[in-house]
């Protein structure tokens, strides 16, 4: 069993690290070259304002049926219907505040059709997510793998065609992309639901306010948390778009560098799925999980500082070979926002820990904390520096809740922060910096060599001063797979 589900991760590797980078550079950045800074933004910022409703599709449902389902897996019969049913609910309410909330914004007549559409796009996302929940909840863990890929993979062929296909006389429009996703989303759900067809007795929607709002008692402070983390994670475009006369320009500058950030948080995305179930089972036998906080952390900040100080020294080259219209400006706000994946990394690691210990009260009063301080710092620096200015302002408030999370994980979990752990980061960091710095500096070859010795330097001092250790990896791999069986 435990060979079964290394292969699954191994396969969700291959997913997270080839498919969906190559959709985000390969397929969205080609996009936005082609439609322009001006539309892609007015699209990104659209997209961001409405998911700020999103948590209203879902209010924590999908990780309490994903828990049950495991769990129970007898209770999908009953719970299938009724939850399909409080998600009719959830999304009309939905629709309803992203009515208000646009009215409210005073957003222009013309904005409405693409808000409308991203609307019904964020309801497919939430459906896919939460049908996923039950056949991953069944135990069908490779089938899930590869309905996780379904949607991309679905994208880049549409995209493809509509992008290199000669389908049209016309030049790509941003309303095309849209159309794809609902069509890809609306694809991927029926795949879903064929699977999961004959694993149900019964599709009947069953009304039961009782059973909904017990289920919502239980999973409300989950929802809180993605609530707040969305918020703070996404007003920057928003608040860009709105707060600028060249706000939907700027909003596609400002895009253009986070999707270098996007990318990159799939490497915390992939710790936090494979340290949860392993947090939460320790903390339950009440095992210190002192070890494996530090373990992990080192792990996760060798990765992110390679990544980010190797892009932020060739943060010009690289804009440059991404979009056609870069300049230096878009450089600079995408040093800034790949600087901020070093504290997103190790956010994953003590949030994850937090949420396994259930201290969801302190976490919730730490992200109002970090929304009022990103509120106040777009406020003043975009005024200022326009999209710079947010980029700097996500910085800040990036590491603010880094340490925010370790300070409450000491306090909630007696999880110290060892000297030795700190002054082989910080080691690193000093080392690995200089040794960019001088590669940076060498004119003997290419950027692109340059980059990838960086790389590779990188790693090979991660390795020596033991930062990543992968006969433990493996270990907590194969223990992760014991406790998921």
């Amino acid at each position: 069993m435990n060979r079964e589900f290394l292969v699954n991760i191994l396969f969700l590797l291959f997913i997270n690290l080839l498919i969906k980078p190559f959709y985000i550079f390969g397929i969205d950045r080609t996009i936005q070259n082609t439609v322009g800074e001006s539309e892609y933004g007015l699209y990104a910022t659209l997209f961001d304002f409405t998911f700020l409703f999103y948590i209203l599709n879902d209010i924590g449902t999908q990780h309490f049926n994903s828990r049950t389902i495991s769990q129970h897996k007898f209770l999908i019969d009953k719970y299938l219907p009724n939850l399909l049913s409080l998600k009719i609910l959830l999304s009309t309410t939905f629709f309803i505040m992203v009515g208000i909330g646009t009215w409210l914004m005073g957003y222009p007549e013309s904005y409405y059709p693409i808000i409308l559409y991203v609307s019904i796009n964020h309801v497919l996302i939430s459906l896919v997510a939460f049908l996923r929940t039950n056949v991953s909840g069944l135990g069908l863990y490779r089938t899930d793998s590869l309905l996780s890929a379904l949607d991309k993979l679905l994208l880049i062929g549409l995209c493809s065609v509509l992008l290199w296909g000669n389908v049209s006389d016309e030049p790509f429009q941003i309303e095309w992309l849209i159309w794809a996703q609902t069509i890809t989303w609306s694809i991927t759900a029926v795949v879903i639901f064929l699977v999961l067809k004959n694993k149900v007795k019964s599709w009947k929607l069953r009304w039961n306010p009782k059973f909904w709002v017990a289920i919502l008692k239980k999973s409300y402070p989950f929802a809180v948390v993605f609530l707040l983390m969305t918020i703070y994670t996404r007003v920057d475009k928003v608040m860009i778009e709105r707060m600028l006369l060249d706000g939907k320009t700027e909003a596609g500058i400002y895009a253009a560098g986070y999707r270098l950030l996007d990318a990159a948080n799939m490497i915390g995305y992939l710790f936090s799925g494979l340290l949860l179930p392993m947090f939460a089972g320790m903390l339950k036998r009440k095992e210190n999980v002192q070890s494996l906080v530090v373990l992990s952390f080192q792990m996760i900040m060798a990765g992110a500082m390679t990544v980010a100080i190797s892009i932020c020294f060739f943060r010009e080259e690289i804009m440059f070979l991404l979009y056609d219209n870069a300049t230096t400006y878009y450089a600079d706000i995408m040093k800034y926002l790949i600087l901020s994946f070093i504290a997103g990394a190790g956010i994953y690691i003590y949030s994850t820990l937090l949420t396994a210990n259930a201290s969801l009260k302190k976490t919730n009063v730490l992200f109002l904390i970090s929304i009022f301080i990103n509120v106040i710092l777009n406020f003043i620096l975009i005024e200022k520096m326009k999209a710079e200015g947010a980029a700097i302002a996500t910085l800040i408030t990036q590491f603010f809740v880094l340490f925010g999370t370790m300070y409450f994980s000491r306090r909630e979990v007696n999880v110290a922060i060892p000297f030795n752990m700190v002054a082989k980061i910080g080691g690193f960091s000093l080392t690995f910096s200089f040794v960019c710095f001088q590669l940076y500096k060498w004119g003997m070859t290419t950027w692109q060599v340059k980059f990838c010795l960086c790389i590779l330097i990188g790693i090979g001092l991660s390795f020596i001063l033991k930062l990543i250790n992968i006969k433990v990896l493996l270990d907590l791999v194969a223990k992760r797979g014991e406790n998921q069986v």
